[in-house]
């Protein structure tokens, strides 16, 4: 697509200016490594993955008979349930002396719109989506995982962009696919018009529709002519970055592999074809090392 009038140039930077900002992406790309490789809450230590479907409460607990079943002696055979809400989650112990934790808290029932509850070793990930699940992840499985680690091509500041967000008359519904056979809920926000590698491309920024997600939250899932090739086969994202000018920063050095790049185990958006771009990005991250 042709947008001559509109499409917005990369960022001019002093040396001083480039060299702080490839330093702060060298120091997420750090910060993103450690977390893969040794936080409990890593894509690498999920085990198994829990749909609801048409239940509205999972049991969970180290008895055969729980939904969700952790063989870990620490818990009671019914240990807790948790109630899939319109919004979020219900949990509560199903023992007179089980516990969980929600965050630092020690507690027996709690509501959450998405997000982790801690059982010793393990952490329940409730993932709504609206679609919801539970995502069984094990801290010790990090340590056992092997080698797997992410990839980026080198810090290319020509492809960092100051632009405005041109939005859609109207916010219209959209259906994104995702990669377990979901039709997930959002809505077209608008579009960033961009000049990239001296094509102009228009990019469309949509809100997905779901628990625990904010009304300026945007989302860029794209593909590009890396894409099966040197970047992950789905696709990657960007999360567009608000100014305090109302315009935003997208950087593709900050693109990222989503969730499944690293586990079968979750529900990831598919870029739409409006979002299929006729170029190489050779900047963000590539296909990860070592994955599945």
């Amino acid at each position: 697509m042709t947008l001559p009038s509109t499409a917005t140039r990369p960022v001019s930077l002093t040396a001083e200016e480039a060299a702080v900002i490839t330093a702060e992406i060298h120091r997420r790309r750090a910060e993103a490594e450690r977390w893969l490789q040794t936080d409990p809450t890593s894509y690498l230590a999920t085990t198994e993955r829990h749909d609801f479907e048409r239940r509205v409460v999972l049991t969970v607990g180290s008895g055969s008979a729980a939904d969700v079943r952790i063989d870990d002696p620490a818990l009671h055979a019914q240990h807790l349930t948790v109630t899939a809400l319109e919004d979020g989650f219900r949990i509560e112990a199903a023992a007179p002396a089980a516990t969980f934790k929600i965050g630092d808290t020690v507690v027996r029932q709690g509501v959450l719109s998405s997000g982790f509850v801690e059982l010793g070793r393990y952490r329940l990930r409730l993932s709504h989506q609206g679609f919801p699940a539970i995502v069984v992840l094990d801290r010790e499985k990090v340590r056992l995982a092997g080698v797997v680690r992410p990839r980026y091509f080198p810090v290319d500041l020509s492809y960092r962009y100051v632009v405005p967000l041109t939005a859609a008359a109207r916010a219209e519904p959209v259906v994104i696919l995702s990669t377990r056979g979901h039709q997930r809920r959002a809505l077209r926000a608008g579009w960033f018009d961009l000049e990239i590698a001296g094509t102009s491309c228009r990019v469309e920024a949509v809100r997905l529709l779901e628990p625990g997600v904010g009304d300026s939250a945007y989302g860029l899932y794209f593909r590009d002519l890396t894409t099966e090739h040197e970047t992950y086969p789905v696709g990657r994202y960007l999360d567009p970055e608000e100014l305090p000018d109302g315009t935003y920063l997208i950087d593709f050095n900050l693109a990222y592999n989503p969730a499944c790049a690293f586990s079968p185990h979750y529900n990831c958006p598919i870029p739409t074809r409006e979002n299929t771009l006729p170029i190489q990005i050779r900047a963000g991250e590539m296909t990860p090392e070592g994955a599945h």
